[in-house]
């Protein structure tokens, strides 16, 4: 299939993830009921790690059989370096997830801005559901605590892809097992960094929130990356009967 056509598919995909994802953070988390002052309409934790989940499930279904389905520059790498993936196509796949991601952050500002008394201004200092360590943690976790957190699960994320996709995996199951996995590492540390195991999403939030988002953004590029070569190498070890050369849907 054409670079082009896959590219488009990774577009697809890193956009819906991130507007799916980052915009059930600021839209749906916390809602505030006008009688009772409560955020019992809120989908609170819980809610956002689904989102985030179904949001993988449903485009590795709908777009993961033309590109793959990586629609994170971890994953990519990962890929890469698990050999289930060409070196000459990651940078055109990350650019492409990098720009989706900025995208659909920007849409989810629109909206949130169309709100009544919001402004883009206000939606920006709230952080845009960006990740964050030390002050910018949404439970106050350290850079050393965020690192390992980032790290670990993005590896488990690369294993369970690579494992999922393989030759000897049950067949039809690779989008539900990867969502579900995505769900999973979101409840355990969305109250350390707000999740990231993915720079495409960490980025966009960054970029438009900006101030000491943009100045952390390193580590979610550093970390994930780290964590998906891991990952990779891990799997390598462990599943070294596996089939090679194959593109991995995430």
């Amino acid at each position: 299939m054409k670079l082009t056509t896959r590219l488009g598919a990774e577009f697809l995909g890193t956009f819906v993830l991130v507007l799916g994802g980052t915009g059930s953070a600021v839209l749906a988390a916390k809602i505030i009921d006008p009688n009772t002052g409560s955020n019992e309409l809120g989908i609170g934790i819980l809610g956002v790690s689904l989102a985030f989940g179904l949001t993988v499930l449903v485009m590795a279904y709908g777009v993961g059989h033309i590109s793959g389905g990586h629609f994170n520059p971890a994953v990519t790498i990962g890929l890469v370096v698990g050999k289930r993936f060409d070196v000459k196509d990651a940078i055109p796949y990350i650019v492409t997830q990098v720009v989706a991601a900025i995208v659909a952050s920007a849409t989810v500002l629109a909206i949130a801005a169309g709100q009544e008394g919001a402004s883009a201004d206000a939606i920006r200092e709230g952080g845009l559901a960006a990740n964050g360590y030390g002050d910018l943690s949404p439970q106050g976790y350290s850079l050393g605590a965020g690192l390992i957190a980032e790290i670990v699960l993005t590896a488990v994320f690369v294993i369970i892809i690579m494992g999922i996709t393989s030759r000897k995996a049950p067949k039809g199951f690779a989008g539900a097992a990867i969502g579900l996995a995505l769900t999973l590492i979101h409840l355990i540390s969305i109250p350390v960094t707000n999740t990231s195991v993915n720079p495409a999403r960490s980025t966009g939030p960054a970029l438009l929130a900006g101030g000491e988002y943009l100045g952390q953004l390193w580590m979610f590029w550093v970390a994930p990356i780290v964590g998906g070569i891991i990952g990779a190498l891990i799997y390598r070890f462990v599943g070294s009967g596996d089939e090679e050369g194959a593109e991995a849907t995430a």
